[in-house]
């Protein structure tokens, strides 16, 4: 009977620091998670005050309506980028890592949501660009609407074109790291005895 409770405990020992060692993981899990985001949105801010500044100067120095039109929705279209980049690098850089199990799987399930929901959006904004471009066709290049309509088109196809890039990758590689989830959540150990029969499996409630 001493040695059955002296087995006992030394299994609830272990399957505590089991439960310490997968919340420690947990906790690197979602630091790894945020540093992604940060990374993402850092590239995002890039492109956009590049864009900005080029189309910027381009704005003001464009020899024709087509491109004065372009490089205007450039501008137009990065003050937005900038203003998604920014609070989401400071939202994944103060994050609190400390989730539990359910609560990451949940923030998970989220972020790649988000990232593939953002992909179909920058298809729509590519047909877009496609239809404004055909429309001025339709117009004439030479009369004004249909150079408006041309540039902001064209403007549509590269800004529309980059985010389709930037959030499949984004939704890719938040898809990937999901998996490593998976071997954290199933941390759990065993343990049993021949002469006893004894076994012990524990994992953390969410």
């Amino acid at each position: 009977m001493k040695k059955l409770l002296a087995f006992l405990l030394f299994g609830l020992v272990l399957a505590t620091q089991s439960l310490f060692a997968q919340s420690g993981s947990l906790v690197q899990y979602n630091q790894s998670r945020y540093q992604i985001d940060q990374q993402l949105m850092l590239g995002l801010g890039s492109w956009a005050s590049s864009n900005f500044v080029l189309s910027g100067i381009g704005w003001n120095q464009a020899q024709t309506p087509e491109e004065r039109y372009f490089h205007q929705m450039n501008v137009f279209w990065n003050v937005v980028n900038i203003g998604l980049a920014v609070p989401g690098y400071l939202k994944a850089h103060k994050a609190n890592s400390d989730l539990s199990e359910g609560k990451t799987n949940l923030a998970q399930r989220k972020t790649e949501q988000i990232f593939l929901l953002n992909t179909c959006l920058d298809v729509a904004y590519v047909s877009s660009g496609m239809l404004l471009m055909q429309r001025a066709q339709q117009l004439g290049l030479q009369e004004p609407q249909g150079q408006r309509l041309n540039g902001y088109g064209k403007s549509l196809l590269v800004q529309g074109g980059f985010l389709f890039l930037f959030d499949l990758s984004a939704y890719c590689v938040h898809k990937k790291h999901g998996r490593a989830l998976i071997s954290t959540s199933m941390g759990s150990i065993g343990m049993s005895s021949t002469g006893l029969g004894l076994s012990l499996n524990l994992k953390p409630n969410n």
